[in-house]
């Protein structure tokens, strides 16, 4: 099989400094639905000491997929996730991923940040090898709307990402279909015209391309204990 070629975009801005970050949370009401007091998440911050560009995740755990999704913002539009996705929660970190986790982490650092705007247009499935063997990690669901609620303008249009390090596991075993994606809507069908424009979360076959879509990976992640 011959995969698709494509030119590299600009790379979107890199999330501002943790302090920063931490603020943020805090101020979006993201800390106090984990349960972690400001302060305890400034130590947590304040003990780390990541590569610039980090991002700083709260487990899904803590602050679910489905919660975030809302405080996602493109202008005054305000995020979603797709009707047809009743069970996002179910999405969890593939095998293989080392994604830290309460009790042992309540936050954690996503380093060496991608959109994977190379990628586009290949598929799920032939993106994955292609990431495991540049030795990077693909991002989970819930690390990809971390990075959009720290830089909205990591969702562009005609570039945005899918995060295909969670995936839904079947009751009977094997892994559903379905691979979580963000992009900007266009207020078609169910999505409805109101939400044209909004920053949206939602689904792609694994086996199908997007010329639009990226793959977002990352090279590590670090826990933030204290």
């Amino acid at each position: 099989m011959t995969l698709p070629t494509t030119s590299p975009t600009t790379s979107p801005a890199a999330p501002p400094p943790l302090t920063e970050q931490a603020e943020r949370l805090v101020a979006l009401g993201v800390a106090e639905l984990a349960g972690l007091a400001p302060d305890d998440l400034h130590a947590l911050v304040r003990a780390a000491d990541p590569a610039p560009g980090a991002l700083l995740v709260v487990p899904p755990e803590l602050a679910p997929v489905a919660a975030l999704a809302p405080l996602l913002r493109r202008g005054e539009r305000e995020g979603f996730v797709v009707e047809d996705m009743t069970d996002v929660a179910e999405f969890v970190p593939i095998a293989g991923l080392d994604v830290p986790a309460p009790p042992a982490a309540r936050a954690y650092v996503v380093s060496g940040l991608d959109r994977g705007d190379d990628l586009a247009s290949w598929s799920p499935d032939e993106a994955l090898p292609e990431l495991t063997s540049r030795g990077r990690t693909p991002l989970t669901l819930a690390e990809g709307v971390h990075w959009a609620l720290q830089v909205p303008d990591v969702l562009e249009r005609n570039h945005c990402f899918m995060t295909i390090g969670s995936r839904r596991v079947r009751p009977r075993g094997g892994l559903d279909a379905r691979t979580p994606a963000l992009w900007i809507s266009n207020g078609t069908g169910r999505d409805g015209r109101e939400r044209r424009d909004a920053p949206k979360v939602g689904w792609c076959w694994a086996g199908n391309r997007h010329t639009w879509l990226g793959f977002a990976s990352a090279l590590s992640r670090t826990p933030l204990v204290g």
